[in-house]
């Protein structure tokens, strides 16, 4: 995947070198970090990392994201990282180019998916799976790890949505012989993005897969029997299988394949759990942090559930945790799990920056940076603020300045999921705990596929929940009154929040 722009010049780290161009100024472990360290010294809307013969370059302003997001001009590309991974996920939602048929078929089929019938029908299942949750803290001696655990949660629960499959996540420490498969795969496919371009990498690639094989076989024969054992009953759309089982494409008539069907439920497993995982830690690490956010947090969930700690929330009482959503838009801001995306231009067009962008060029947005940039987010945008997506606080915002499910008809088809799965989580987890984090903790970034803190432990202290007088707005003493957004529909905090809601 060459991506060269015809040789333009950008920014980029001092002291670059023959052969091995700015690799020195990229930590190999933290490479989002190393990028995030480049666009705050550098100061440039775009940037280029050359490492090898490979050129990266990054948009890092909210204007150039813009720009970039404009459907007319620029469609979604899969940078090295995520082209890697069709090795493992094929041709799934998330790693198909736009052009391939697979794509448009698996996204026309699948959205009835998370129409509100069928949120409605994954809301017991959410509920079920963190009371396994609950009960697995209440064996457990001392602080629980809190991105393992959320991890555990959000597997177990795209599992059992998607394939009504138990992975028993909860019965001990170690994972699913599954997961560990998963993991490795995908740890393969990371590994090989990176060594590609590398002096003598063909040859390190070709011992990555034949290590990686294993796992690979173990995790595609095990959903091909899943598949190939429902197939055989009577059909069923109770699930995400059942619906890519039987659905077909109402103009054409055309279904998926179960090879296809395979890489769906991957995609949904690998990108889904992760995503979702890393949101609800972060927003505990900064729950855990400010007193003042944590106890309108708390207000919010006793005001809508009441003084009974085992209380579970309806689906329709979802929405109203309204001071809860913007705790989980704020931490997606600050550190979006999925933290970037490739742009390329449908034709050859010229940036704001004055560069020249053929078809086969692309850039990565580097989200930390956009959501980071003070001409929108101020000169406090490194503080957590809930409140910044007060309705009144995000009028006239720059539209596209906040993408962390992406962008277009490629942004994340589960988001509503992942809202609703997230939002149901802290609800009832500040309802029934206090929760306290080591002072001493610094925040640390584990750089996966997605990213979640590192090292973060939180210590569970059962709480009784207060009585919250009826005309208190839900813990949200500066509520403007107006309608919460929805937690299934899929653009509802853009609109609530005055920004870009793009189909």
């Amino acid at each position: 995947m060459h991506n060269d722009w015809g040789g333009q010049s950008f920014a980029h780290p001092p002291g670059r070198l023959p052969i091995v161009g700015d690799g020195r100024s990229v930590d190999p472990s933290r490479p989002l970090k190393s990028m995030v360290g480049h666009a705050e010294k550098l100061g440039e809307p775009i940037f280029e990392i050359q490492v090898f013969d490979q050129k990266f370059v990054f948009a890092a302003s909210a204007e150039l994201a813009a720009e970039l997001c404009d459907e007319q001009r620029f469609v979604k590309v899969l940078p090295p990282a995520v082209d890697a991974l069709r090795e493992f996920a094929g041709d799934g939602l998330f790693t198909a180019h736009s052009h391939e048929h697979n794509w448009r078929l698996a996204h026309d089929l699948l959205r009835p998916a998370f129409t509100r019938t069928a949120m409605q029908s994954y809301h017991p299942v959410m509920v079920e799976t963190l009371d396994e949750l609950f009960d697995y803290w209440e064996r457990l001696d001392g602080p629980v790890d809190v991105a393992r655990d959320m991890t555990k949660l959000t597997l177990e629960t795209l599992a059992r949505a998607a394939l009504s499959r138990d992975f028993s996540s909860f019965d001990g420490i170690d994972p699913h012989p599954f997961v560990a498969a998963m993991i490795l795969a995908l740890k393969s496919g990371q590994r090989i993005a990176t060594l590609r371009t590398a002096p003598g990498g063909r040859l390190a690639v070709r011992r990555i897969r034949k290590r990686a094989q294993a796992s690979q076989d173990y995790v595609d024969e095990l959903l091909d029997d899943i598949i190939a054992t429902r197939r055989a009953q009577p059909p069923s759309e109770h699930d995400l299988l059942g619906i890519m089982l039987s659905a077909r494409h109402p103009e054409t008539g055309e279904q998926l394949d179960d090879t296809n069907i395979r890489h769906q439920i991957l995609t949904f497993l690998v990108a889904g759990h992760e995503t979702t995982s890393g949101a609800l830690s972060f927003a505990l690490y900064y729950l855990s942090r400010d007193p003042e956010i944590l106890a309108r947090a708390h207000a919010e969930a006793d005001a809508v559930l009441g003084p009974d700690r085992d209380t579970v929330p309806t689906f329709e009482q979802v929405p109203q945790f309204r001071y809860l959503r913007r705790v989980l838009d704020e931490s997606l801001r600050l550190w979006p799990t999925a933290p970037g995306f490739g742009r390329g231009p449908r034709e050859t067009t010229t940036l704001s920056t004055g560069h020249v962008m053929r078809p086969q060029d692309w850039a990565i947005v580097l989200l930390p940076a956009v959501h980071r940039d003070p001409a929108v987010w101020g000169d406090d945008a490194e503080r957590f603020d809930p409140d910044r997506f007060l309705p009144e606080n995000s009028r006239g915002r720059l539209p596209h300045s906040y993408k962390p499910w992406g962008t277009g008809e490629r942004s994340c088809i589960g988001r509503q999921f992942a809202q609703q799965e997230a939002i149901l989580v802290l609800a009832r987890l500040l309802h029934r705990y206090e929760i306290t984090g080591d002072p001493d903790y610094e925040l640390d970034i584990a750089e996966r596929l997605t990213i979640v803190p590192k090292g973060f432990e939180l210590r569970l202290t059962p709480r009784t929940p207060q009585r919250v007088a009826p005309d208190r707005p839900h813990g949200d003493p500066e509520s403007d009154g107006s309608e919460p957004p929805s937690a299934t529909c899929p653009h509802a905090s853009a609109r609530a929040d005055g920004l870009d809601a793009q189909a």
